[in-house]
């Protein structure tokens, strides 16, 4: 019996809990109770598809102030684009389908809603066929001839 040592102590307690546990509603609340401080963080985005991040400059932009807005595609620009689309007998949707857009892209460009991007442009001109850039507007497209 000299061998047992009765002052020997065994503690038994909890685990803390896992990070899934911690991370709940329930744990947060829990320690907001008990005082504790509790830290949170938003992930931005996070779990979405978000492929084009929207920067503090552009939702200046979409603010639209006087010194900073986006530039529009001119009405006369939109009134081109109509015109040709309608002598080629082209709906919009048969427009956006030939260059490879969306209906809505068509629209917003006839209507002047649209922010000009250069890519569409040059892909409307050569639909329809008539220029919608520089001095000469709704003029016909001269083909550009390859040198070799």
């Amino acid at each position: 019996m000299a061998e047992s040592d009765w002052d020997t102590v065994t503690v038994l307690r909890k685990k803390g809990p896992t990070a899934a546990q911690a991370k709940s509603k329930q744990a947060i609340t829990s320690a907001q109770r008990r005082g504790e401080e509790v830290q949170t963080s938003k992930k931005w985005a996070a779990g979405q598809n978000k492929q084009h991040l929207v920067t503090k400059n552009t939702a200046k932009l979409d603010r639209e102030t006087e010194e900073l807005h986006h530039d529009r595609v001119p009405l006369e620009v939109g009134k081109v684009i109509q015109q040709g689309r309608q002598e080629k007998g082209l709906t919009q949707k048969d427009l956006a389908t030939k260059i490879n857009e969306k209906p809505q892209i068509i629209a917003d460009y006839e209507c002047g809603r649209a922010i000009p991007n250069n890519q569409v442009m040059g892909k409307i001109e050569r639909a329809i066929g008539l220029k919608l850039r520089g001095k000469d507007i709704g003029q016909p497209l001269e083909p550009k001839t390859k040198k070799k």
